[in-house]
């Protein structure tokens, strides 16, 4: 059976749209491994400057805490910096620490001439790729399909599709299906979502390319709300634990 796409277009997505989010923006989440208060990570959206030109910075940052941290040691550092308009990454960084894996990796995307220049610090050596249409990095990508889609445009069992470039291993299709709505109990209270399916890598970290779900407030937020992933070993969860600077009014259901 065909299941229809959706392909972001590079021309029209930003024009005349209110954005979901505003520099400010801070987002805190508790991962779950087991029964194990695993990590959690946090996402910042600031102002900054790339060449003259006003653009979205954000900084993620991933930690294991307590107990989980003398089994597995995770120390991880994101940043993104991206059009305000159109969403296009200019600049992505990948410093990572997770358990001896680690990665320190900074892309230069040059829309001028549809290329993009990876140097891996850690292996001393930078390479080449060529640009496509809607290419995001993997702190980019999140919020270019929060102000992508309209809840009134999407259609259960359809997919959203992007090409992405994060790593050495290059451009890949990124693809994400919704699976319809659902009401998520939080800490919050009861928040209406809707159900993503990321398609992901399978390998080294999870189990296939389904093993990953996402829940995003059915509001003008969009905000991740908890996604469950089944790994190569065990499952985890992360839950949206604290939350500042939002733009929009957070909705909770009242019973």
């Amino acid at each position: 059976m065909n299941t229809s796409q959706h392909k972001p277009s590079s021309k029209k997505k930003f024009e005349k749209k209110e954005s979901a989010f505003k520099p400010g923006e801070w987002l805190k989440f508790r991962l779950h491994y087991g029964f194990l208060n695993a990590s959690y990570a946090t996402l910042q959206v600031k102002n900054a400057e790339i060449d003259g030109k006003s653009v979205y910075h954000v900084v993620g940052k991933g930690r294991t805490s307590g107990f989980a941290s003398i089994f597995f040691n995770v120390d991880d550092r994101y940043e993104s910096y991206f059009d305000k308009e159109e969403g296009k990454p200019y600049k992505f960084v990948r410093k990572i620490d997770e358990g001896g894996y680690t990665k320190d990796v900074e892309i230069d995307f040059d829309h001028t001439n549809d290329k993009a220049v990876l140097n891996d610090k850690k292996n001393k050596f930078k390479k080449e790729f060529e640009l496509q249409d809607s290419i995001q990095d993997l702190i980019s990508a999140f919020y270019y399909l929060r102000n992508y889609y309209e809840p009134k445009d999407l259609v259960q069992g359809e997919s959203i599709t992007l090409k992405m470039l994060y790593d050495d291993d290059g451009i890949f299709n990124f693809k994400l299906k919704y699976l319809g709505d659902e009401v998520v109990k939080t800490k919050f209270g009861k928040v209406k979502c809707f159900k993503f399916r990321p398609y992901v890598q399978s390998g080294r970290v999870f189990k296939e390319q389904e093993s990953l779900s996402l829940w995003v407030s059915a509001d003008k937020n969009k905000l991740p709300i908890r996604i469950k992933a089944d790994l190569a070993v065990g499952s985890i969860k992360a839950d949206l634990d604290q939350y500042n600077g939002l733009k929009h009014q957070f909705k909770i259901i009242m019973d």
